[in-house]
């Protein structure tokens, strides 16, 4: 997800950069569209990082649940399930992969692992997907 983030945001791993992936979130409805993909880019750059690093785990899996539920919402929700049809299918995927993350906990070599929300549990879980949904909400009724 990091390396998504790069994409958008610098044009890094055969991206697009800003400047077309603001173009790209303008005609899906989100405006200003450069300012959603800053957003957006920095949400799956941070929240990628966090997640590989252990670092603010609850807060990481929050950024890359919201951006997955705006990715559904917007892109592939139309598109049914599977991911072959241009479906939800890795978005679901991706969000079910940082909530785990954030209930199993980043594991004993995590920067997190000295802190009380590197243990994981239902609280961490819990704040990252209220965290997500609620960003997610916040974006999506601009």
């Amino acid at each position: 997800m990091a390396a998504h983030g790069a994409q958008k945001l610098f044009g890094l791993f055969g991206g697009d950069g800003l400047t077309a992936t603001g173009k790209g979130f303008e005609a899906l409805g989100y405006r200003p569209g450069t300012l959603f993909a800053v957003l957006g880019g920095l949400s799956e750059l941070l929240g990628g990082l966090g997640l590989a690093l252990g670092l603010l785990t609850p807060l990481a899996a929050a950024a890359l649940i919201g951006v997955m539920i705006n990715a559904m919402v917007t892109v592939t929700g139309a598109h049914g399930l599977w991911d072959t049809d241009g479906g939800v299918e890795y978005n679901v995927a991706i969000a079910v992969v940082a909530l785990a993350v954030a209930a199993i906990g980043p594991g004993r070599l995590a920067v997190d692992r000295f802190f009380p929300w590197g243990r994981g549990g239902w609280g961490a879980a819990a704040v990252a997907l209220g965290l997500g949904g609620i960003g997610a909400a916040i974006t999506l009724a601009l």
